[in-house]
């Protein structure tokens, strides 16, 4: 179907009330957006920042009366600045299908292949991991996904026992399994990720040696690799409980994170772990720490 796309620009202490008021209002979607180009950098674990200026964009079904909404979201509420906006109509699209042009085989190390599940892979003989990302993080194509792969693909996993810690589509997990791994634990606090790598898992074939877990259920094990590619703040955080779960001479893999905030993890870490010459991509880094 084809919608109408609103957007309004506002300061970003009023972007909850906005949202809140287009969701009753009938939005089918509300998504924030910079409306100017500025920077956001990492903020502390549980915050959600925004920027300054904060484009909200709603979809409304296309047959709506945009006037009568308009009048009737200026009568209930009243913003500091005056509110203005723009609208344009998104024609009827397949939607998925276009998402699934820009997913293509990607390759990794000597011998590892990630093709999309819809496609034909490239080279039969190779280690093929297929992928549908579905709504969690996780193709190969960023460069924290990609560093984790080339590690994992040239790692000595044979029977290892392994975490991915922020599993996403379930990427990494997969990889591990069909490069050798013996068993796998995917954690995600988010439900859909775990859904997601349900599915890739049972794709791949892989699901009985396969769990997921949501972070509150992993139980006190020892693991030979745990691998982590989120954001610097929570591995920051994380840092005594990972330690506790890698045993003596196991390996830990961190990414998700910068070259700058490479030295405070590296200090952080190097109570429990020797650290390897970061892997740099495109100014993102993967750390490989062996455990004392």
């Amino acid at each position: 179907m084809a919608w109408i796309e609103i957007q309004f620009e506002i300061n970003a202490n009023e972007v909850d009330q906005l949202s809140n008021h287009l969701s009753e209002l009938g939005a089918a979607a509300v998504t924030l957006l910079d409306a100017a180009d500025q920077p956001l950098y990492e903020p502390p674990l549980g915050d959600t920042p925004l920027w300054p200026k904060t484009c909200v964009s709603a979809l409304f079904p296309v047959e709506i009366d945009l006037n009568a909404l308009l009048s009737k979201l200026s009568s209930t509420w009243s913003p500091t600045d005056p509110l203005t906006h723009q609208y344009r109509i998104l024609a009827d699209q397949n939607w998925e299908r276009i998402g699934m042009e820009h997913f293509k085989p990607l390759y990794f190390g000597s011998r590892l292949w990630v093709c999309p599940s819809w496609l034909p892979v490239p080279d039969p003989n190779a280690i093929n991991i297929l992928l549908d990302p579905g709504l969690a993080f996780g193709t190969g194509t960023h460069p924290t996904t990609a560093l984790c792969l080339e590690w994992l693909a040239n790692a000595r996993l044979d029977q290892a026992r392994l975490i991915d810690y922020g599993c996403g589509s379930g990427i990494l997990a997969i990889a591990a399994l069909k490069l050798g791994a013996s068993s796998v634990i995917a954690i995600d606090h988010d439900p859909q990720a775990l859904v997601a790598t349900q599915e890739n898992a049972a794709r791949n074939a892989i699901t009985s040696r396969l769990q997921t877990l949501l972070p509150s259920e992993l139980t006190a094990i020892k693991i030979d690799f745990l691998i982590s590619n989120i954001l610097a703040n929570p591995l920051l955080e994380l840092a005594p409980h990972f330690a506790k779960l890698v045993c003596s001479s196991g390996y830990l893999a961190l990414s998700g994170i910068t070259q700058d905030q490479i030295p405070q993890l590296i200090e952080v870490y190097s109570n429990w772990f020797i650290f390897e010459t970061p892997m740099i991509k495109e100014n993102w880094g993967l750390l490989i720490g062996h455990r004392h």
